[in-house]
């Protein structure tokens, strides 16, 4: 399966959820392809790798880029998008393409204790995501948001 995680500037949020979801994959034996990218195009933020840092999870060779960065753009069965702006401007799909959707607050500007919560959430909301698709399921947005505990 491949899977895409969009939000806006690929600067954070879709970073750690990408790192999330490729641990937690290999850690369950789920063959997932995972991919992330931003409407826009800006840098990884050193907050994200810091606190990824702290859970073991290394983000130091990602880079920020936009779908048309990423291989073969248009063919992933399943897109999430972690922040409400990425969902209003994400492309449209072909019907294969399933999208789900879980907004988690943006961190920018805060102290490292926030970066820690949407951290943690978006770990929580990986590891439910990947035990659903090795069961076969693909779970509700609502469900998704619900597991990440904000």
């Amino acid at each position: 399966m491949r899977l895409l995680v969009l939000c806006t500037h690929n600067s954070a949020r879709s970073q750690m959820a990408e790192a999330w979801l490729r641990h937690y994959a290999q850690a369950l034996g789920v063959d997932l392809e995972v991919h992330s990218a931003g409407t826009e195009k800006t840098f990884v933020k050193e907050e994200a790798k810091r606190v990824m840092a702290e859970v073991g999870l290394d983000l130091s060779g990602h880079s920020s880029k936009t779908l048309l960065e990423v291989p073969d753009p248009w063919d992933f069965d399943l897109v999430l998008t972690v922040c409400d702006q990425a969902k209003e401007a994400c492309p449209a799909y072909p019907a294969k393409t399933l999208k789900r959707h879980a907004s988690f607050p943006d961190p920018s500007g805060k102290p490292l204790d926030e970066w820690r919560k949407v951290r943690d959430a978006l770990g929580r909301m990986s590891l439910y995501l990947v035990e659903n698709l090795k069961a076969g399921r693909i779970p509700s947005d609502g469900a998704l948001k619900e597991a990440s505990g904000l």
